[in-house]
């Protein structure tokens, strides 16, 4: 009774000599084992201690500080408080450490030594931390570790926003959990929602995938998010990368814009656009979008651009598919249909034409049909039909032999005359390569053909020879027409140049298709493919908090 009474008389001496400090809300002292002074070491302070049967309790706006000894500066309105503390602030908050000192006027709590804070949605351990009451917010500066329901979050300095229920993490971040792991320079973490803000550096491992990126949005709980800034996907077997990745991984499915790849590495291949979508259940991937496909055969490159590309299957039998104004280059191969089938395993190409309908089967000319046509160039020659298919050896990916069905044209110009072509049609062509290069073909069904005959010793035109033959076949010499051997008896003739009319030089459907031959990359895309009209792929707002700024002060 002496001791509080003693206590009761301190607090309003103090009071009467400073009254301004009064509108402060004095720090109160609930309880105390007994108090001294020391004025030789700890001027101004009134030292309070536990004994048996109490400890000292201090008290201010809600705040209860338990303690083993305080040195309690009236004056200040500032205690530190040593020895088994106990920091309690209602039923939110409840931390213990060795020291802590507090600041009734900044309402600042500066913890030491072993800190422990617990609220009921998390806790949180770490050597030293700040408790700021004004803004409800506590930032460290030591390595802190972060448990909550379901993860366990480590750092090297950290801010808890306690009022959003929110951690800032920088230095070293490090998010630990049963389905994934996540690493990062810089995270907000909202411990509720279980959510993450991801900043600079960034990595998240699951259980089949991986994530890097220096934005992004990450939620836990569903192993979902949106990634920006160097975003990759690393994912059954692919490399998925974009301006923007939206990754669900309970769905197996990804999507990405702008700048996106997708690679296989298993397949040697790559497909890049603007927008992808990836379903691994389905074993699928779609690209649109300015699209290419580049597959690496024998060394060499083969580019397949078209309005979408789709691939799918597993890795071991990948089918890539390319539907509308499909477009292929290669080294010794270009190319131009309406769609395209690719299957690597078995080493077969399909060019495909783009169906007519019922009106264009009626009014459409044998031109307009071949101008509608796949249409494929072997170094100097072209040629076109309803359907080309190309077959490669799987072992060296070498072209092996093309097969062209129906309405099959080749067109090759004569190097010597300045209007001259060289032209065959036919049903069915078969032809074999040999070392990648064309070889010999075999023209079957109503044969017919223009071609430009010239003596061996000065190159003079001997004359024009148009003939029509059940089938016949050539081999080819630097990429060009060496001979023609007639396996029917022929009909025909060979015409001097001025017997010949300009309009029988030409057979019926004949179409050069030069301009549309592409020659460079640039070439497979037209004004349709241009770059800045694809939209990125989710726009979201990131903590409005500066980064930067969190650890100023």
């Amino acid at each position: 009774m002496h001791l509080m009474y003693s206590i009761m008389v301190f607090i309003f001496a103090i009071l009467l000599i400073h009254p301004v400090k009064a509108q402060e809300k004095i720090i109160e002292i609930r309880q105390a084992g007994g108090s001294k002074q020391d004025q030789v070491e700890f001027p101004g302070a009134n030292i309070l201690f536990k004994n048996n049967e109490k400890r000292v309790l201090l008290f201010h706006e809600g705040a209860l500080i338990e303690s083993d000894l305080a040195y309690f500066y009236a004056e200040e309105n500032y205690f530190k408080a040593i020895g088994n503390i106990v920091f309690t602030q209602g039923d939110s908050l409840r931390m213990t450490c060795k020291t802590i000192e507090y600041d009734g006027t900044t309402k600042i709590a500066l913890a030491n030594g072993n800190v422990f804070l617990k609220r009921p949605d998390m806790s949180l351990r770490t050597e030293k931390l700040n408790l700021d009451r004004k803004t409800s917010q506590a930032f460290y500066k030591t390595k802190g570790i972060v448990i909550d329901s379901s993860s366990t979050l480590t750092s090297n300095q950290g801010r808890y926003f306690m009022n959003q229920k929110k951690y800032r993490f920088t230095s070293n971040v490090i998010i630990d959990n049963p389905q994934y792991k996540v690493n990062s320079d810089q995270l907000d973490y909202y411990t509720e929602l279980n959510q993450a803000y991801l900043f600079g550096n960034s990595k998240i491992i699951g259980d089949t995938y991986t994530i890097k990126c220096e934005r992004g949005f990450y939620d836990l709980d569903r192993e979902k998010g949106v990634f920006k800034k160097n975003a990759a996907l690393y994912y059954d077997n692919k490399i998925i990368k974009g301006d923007s990745l939206y990754f669900e991984s309970e769905k197996d499915y990804a999507a990405a814009t702008k700048n996106v790849s997708i690679e296989d590495s298993l397949n040697n291949s790559i497909i890049i656009g603007h927008y992808g979508e990836i379903f691994k259940a389905k074993d699928s991937a779609i690209i649109t979008r300015r699209a290419l496909a580049i597959n690496i055969i024998d060394k060499d490159s083969l580019f397949i651009h078209a309005d979408t590309l789709l691939a799918t299957g597993p890795d071991e039998r990948r089918i890539l598919r390319a539907y509308y104004n499909v477009r292929i280059l290669k080294s010794d191969l270009r190319g131009v249909s309406d769609s395209l089938y690719l299957d690597e395993s078995i080493g077969l190409t399909k060019l495909l034409s783009k169906p007519l309908s019922k009106q264009e089967e009626q009014i459409f000319t044998q031109v307009d049909r071949n101008s509608n046509n796949p249409v494929i160039w072997f170094d100097k020659s072209q040629m076109s039909g309803d359907k080309i298919m190309l077959l490669s050896d799987t072992k060296t990916n070498k072209l092996d032999s093309v097969k062209i069905l129906n309405n099959v044209f080749i067109i090759e110009k004569d190097s010597l005359s300045e209007s001259g072509y060289n032209q065959i049609k036919g049903g069915i062509l078969d032809g074999s390569f040999k070392e990648g290069k064309l070889d010999n073909i075999l023209i079957k069904k109503n044969t017919e053909m223009v071609y430009y005959l010239y003596n061996d010793e000065d190159f003079q035109l001997i004359g024009i020879d148009k003939t029509t033959c059940s089938a016949l076949k050539m081999n080819f010499m630097d990429g060009e027409i060496n001979d023609i051997t007639f396996l029917v008896a022929p009909i025909g003739d060979v015409y001097p140049e001025d017997k010949l009319p300009i309009n029988e030089r030409t057979l019926k459907g004949f179409t050069w298709r030069k301009k549309e031959r592409p020659e460079t990359v640039n070439d497979l895309f037209d004004k349709n493919d241009k770059e800045d009209q694809f939209p990125s792929i989710l726009k979201f707002k990131y903590p409005e908090l500066d980064i930067d700024k969190a650890y100023s002060n």
